[in-house]
């Protein structure tokens, strides 16, 4: 593990600064942690403020979550002689960014996306910065593994903190549901990410399949599955939810299994169901038909493949919910304000999820959540949106520029609270 230094701020605990490069999952437990490009060790970049705070600011909602307290706690802004204390940070808007076709594509940055977040980083005209956080139904990684990629693919100071995948709001029904099925992703990440949330009996497709191997006829566990497999007693267990963190990497044999359970009596694989409607709930972590990769077309997601579910991820509103909390709880930590941001502005490609999520969830909201579309990802130049977006722009620069200068230029100045924090 890599290690700078270790930042403790008042009334909070300490904000560890890591390597992106030499940092492993393992180093990121029992955080608040910031992911470093190595060049900015020794002295952050404009990108550490805001990367620290929401760090500290999730860290507080998880603290809320396990007692309570109806409201969020307060918490202190970020000053170290890292940081200074002369920047200076907007209160009143923030920026929510997808992943895939907005900021990478194909594993690689989309040039644009470097250029917007120095922008939103203070390099701009106004010389202000704007809190931001990343919003993606990709999954099957731990938010922390998804920030050290993100890092080291923007070259950008990353916390776990700024982080919402499609399964991250699945963590609040780990008290709910005991022993649960949790498919999707590679090897036993998904297993990770579950156990991580608090899940605390975790079966995985491989765990049935090295159990019972004419389950999937057509599919064998590679040595790797099969060692880190687990050969389980199904008899004496009860499979109370199935939990669908990412795309399969081998849908014939996973729905297989997902269909066993559902069709099951309350869960138990060796009772089959007469009524085929005694099994437990199924949640899939997100709905996208279609995905943005480096492929010239679009790729199928999970969504092709849902059948009665209930869903998380963009478009539903749990996610967008969960997000509304992180920056109220970032805006009463650094401003003393128990509000979130006025507006937020989400940036997507897909009009089907992004666009379609952000202007349903805007009808509820108590904050305005207005809807870009940039061309970088799923959308197609010359078709017309089913889910009309507010702004239609070429690339996430040019959506974070229209953003700002709505904002600064466009927009009547707010009184009494501050526009930015000095």
């Amino acid at each position: 593990m890599s290690l700078d230094n270790s930042i403790t701020t008042e009334g909070n605990p300490s904000c560890r600064r890591l390597s992106n490069v030499s940092a492993s999952r393992a180093d990121l437990f029992g955080g608040p942690n910031v992911l470093v490009p190595p060049k900015h060790l020794m002295a952050s970049s404009d990108a550490a403020e805001i990367a620290m705070e929401m760090e500290m600011a999730k860290q507080h909602l998880e603290d809320e979550s396990s007692s309570a307290e109806a409201s969020p706690r307060a918490g202190s802004p970020v000053t170290t002689p890292l940081i200074p204390a002369s920047t200076t940070t907007t209160d009143e808007f923030a920026l929510a960014f997808d992943i895939d076709g907005v900021l990478i594509r194909g594993g690689q940055p989309i040039p644009a996306a470097i250029d917007a977040l120095k922008y939103i980083n203070g390099a701009n005209p106004y010389g202000i910065k704007v809190p931001y956080i990343f919003v993606t139904n990709g999954g099957g990684k731990t938010e922390e593994e998804r920030c050290i990629d993100l890092s080291r693919q923007l070259e950008l100071e990353v916390s776990p903190g700024q982080f919402i995948c499609g399964h991250t709001p699945m963590r609040e029904m780990a008290a709910k549901y005991n022993t649960v099925l949790v498919v999707g992703g590679e090897g036993e990440k998904c297993r990770v990410v579950a156990e991580g949330y608090g899940f605390k009996d975790v079966v995985t497709p491989g765990d049935i399949i090295k159990t019972r191997h004419d389950t999937t006829p057509f599919r064998k566990l590679t040595e790797e599955e099969y060692r880190n497999s687990r050969v389980r007693d199904f008899s004496k267990i009860q499979i109370e939810a199935v939990f669908v963190f990412a795309d399969s990497r081998d849908w014939a044999g996973d729905q297989q299994i997902i269909l066993d359970v559902l069709m099951s009596k309350n869960g138990r694989l060796d009772e089959r169901s007469e009524t085929f409607d005694e099994g437990p709930p199924i949640f899939f972590s997100h709905n996208d038909v279609v995905w943005s990769t480096s492929h010239e077309h679009s790729r199928i997601g999970m969504g092709a493949f849902e059948l009665t579910t209930i869903a998380f991820g963009k478009p539903q509103l749990g996610t967008f919910e969960f997000a509304t909390r992180l920056l109220r709880q970032w805006r009463k930590d650094t401003h003393s304000i128990d509000k979130p941001p006025q507006t937020v502005y989400f940036v997507g490609d897909t009009p089907e999820s992004d666009i379609r999520g952000t202007n349903e969830f805007n009808e509820i909201s108590e904050a305005t959540w207005f809807s870009i579309l940039v061309k970088t990802g799923v959308y197609q130049e010359g078709t017309i949106p089913r889910y009309p977006p507010k702004k239609t722009c070429e690339t996430v620069l040019d959506a974070v520029k229209f953003a700002i200068d709505r904002e600064l230029t466009q927009k009547p100045t707010p009184s009494g609270n501050g526009a930015v924090r000095n």
